[in-house]
């Protein structure tokens, strides 16, 4: 479960094993979590997270998408 970002309390990560799923990214403050496609910034799953911290997310995302994907494909190849 490699961590590629820390920023403003969340921690952004993906699962090693899941590979096989487009790329994406799983976030994480406290006890709330959020998964989002990187390729769209689309949420795909989220449990305990208002909707205004689910914009901040995905400004989040989409500010360091680049760095991101590059991580995801440096780990699946």
């Amino acid at each position: 479960m490699p961590t590629l970002l820390r920023l403003n309390g969340f921690r952004f990560y993906f699962f090693s094993h899941e590979p096989n799923e487009p790329p994406h990214v799983h976030i994480d403050k406290g006890e709330a979590t959020i998964k989002v496609w990187l390729d769209s910034g689309e949420v795909a799953k989220s449990r305990g997270f208002r909707a205004h911290e689910i914009g901040g997310i995905l400004a989040m995302v989409a500010e360091h998408r680049a760095m991101l994907l590059e991580k995801w494909h440096e780990y699946f190849g």
